[in-house]
């Protein structure tokens, strides 16, 4: 089954859920510096808060986590794949994990995972960027999440 989200509004949410929710904004902000400290002060068991922090997100941190797959298709050349990774970085982006192909035929495949929550705009507009630079034959998104 796929996970579903939804968007409830606060004051409807179970007690232990705004308290979950408290203790990740106290760790986040680092007004509190671990969690045995950061449950203390909500008033949270520190069981109910593992149990529900992998699962709640404010609506704000879940848009901040953007992360695409891409593909593309590189001209076996020196200096190809830093510019691409140069172009990726000027638009804000962030690579997490890089896979590469031995070249066949003067290509390599390379897939990337790219963090894009500080890039302007939608990534397909960074795919479009990237199949505009020379040495890519093609780029495409082929992941979200």
């Amino acid at each position: 089954m796929a996970d579903r989200y939804y968007v409830v509004r606060e004051d409807i949410l179970p007690e232990a859920i705004q308290k979950t929710i408290l203790v990740k904004e106290l760790l986040a902000s680092g007004s509190a510096a671990t969690v045995h400290e950061a449950v203390e002060r909500a008033g949270l068991s520190r069981s109910a808060f593992y149990k529900y922090k992998d699962g709640v997100y404010a609506l704000n941190e879940m848009n901040q986590e953007r992360i695409v797959t891409v593909s593309m298709d590189l001209a076996h050349r020196a200096g190809v794949l830093s510019s691409v990774l140069g172009l990726i970085a000027a638009q804000g982006g962030n690579v997490l994990t890089m896979n590469q192909s031995i070249p066949l035929q003067g290509y390599a495949n390379v897939v990337l995972s790219v963090d894009v929550s500080q890039v302007a705009g939608d990534a397909s507009e960074l795919a479009e960027l990237l199949r505009r630079e020379p040495g890519v034959r093609k780029a495409a998104i082929i992941g979200r999440g």
